[in-house]
């Protein structure tokens, strides 16, 4: 029974883990393909978003199989552990700042109007509109090779690639739907609370795997995956608590400066 479990336990947070990093980095892309088709319309914007996917896919069919076939499991898992660490520690620091208040937002509508301002000073197209598809291309592919990133990593360390790239393109085509029925920038999106929760999951990923690269026996085996999750946002929860009494203590310190200056 705890080995039905733990086989099915894995793939639960490897998909949740691929679904919300390719989530959040499609809504910011989105964002920016709105932008473009807006202001300089949406064929050229269109062929961007497919050159770009059509690259990012192509990335994941190539490295991927022959990190699988061909890297020892043991290599490969230590090696992804560490850059799965890195790579996650970013994102919680930054959700950490932003939960905090040491660290404005991501706001999507101030994004959006940016790209519009700097698209519409671009000169008007004569046919196939350069712009528009250099754009949206760029602002896809260089928001999906953190995609590729995770996909690659989680997927091949866990020996489920296909598994992985689908969490990738459902939420890919979840991303696009809502946008394309909404047709704004998505900034009611709980973009952080998102960022957190990859974070976590891409840290204790991270461990896990480096643990398992070094020979480390994990009590329950996948299932202490969970509790990792559960350790590091205890964390994270207790650093975003120290962290917000700090800048309030901080603002009452400067709002006690300033009233006995002016008194």
């Amino acid at each position: 029974m705890l080995l039905a479990v733990t086989a099915q336990g894995s793939p639960v947070v490897l998909v949740a883990a691929v679904f919300l990093a390719s989530a959040v980095e499609m809504v910011e892309a989105l964002t920016i393909v709105l932008a473009v088709g807006v202001t300089r319309g949406w064929r050229s914007a269109f062929e961007g978003v497919a050159a770009a996917l059509a690259a990012l896919t192509a990335l994941v069919v190539v490295i991927g199989p022959p990190l699988v076939h061909w890297v020892p499991l043991s290599t490969l898992r230590l090696v992804v552990g560490f850059l799965l660490l890195v790579f996650g520690l970013q994102w919680l620091r930054k959700a950490v700042l932003r939960a905090s208040g040491l660290k404005a937002k991501h706001d999507e509508d101030a994004i959006y109007a940016e790209q519009v301002a700097e698209l519409s000073e671009a000169p008007p197209a004569t046919g196939r509109d350069a712009t528009a598809f250099t754009v949206a291309f760029k602002g896809v592919f260089l928001e999906g090779l953190e995609v590729v990133v995770v996909v690659l990593t989680l997927g091949t360390s866990s020996h489920r690639l296909g598994l992985a790239a689908l969490a990738a393109a459902a939420a890919v085509v979840l991303v696009v739907v809502v946008g394309l029925v909404v047709h704004r920038q998505l900034s009611g999106v709980p973009e952080n609370s998102m960022k957190m929760g990859v974070g976590l999951m891409l840290v204790s990923f991270g461990t896990f795997w480096a643990g398992e690269g070094v020979h480390v026996s994990w009590p329950g085996s996948d299932l202490a995956i969970p509790v990792l999750v559960a350790v590091y946002g205890l964390v994270a929860w207790v650093l975003v608590t120290m962290l917000r009494r700090g800048e309030q203590s901080r603002m009452s310190g400067r709002a006690g400066v300033g009233s006995s200056i002016d008194a």
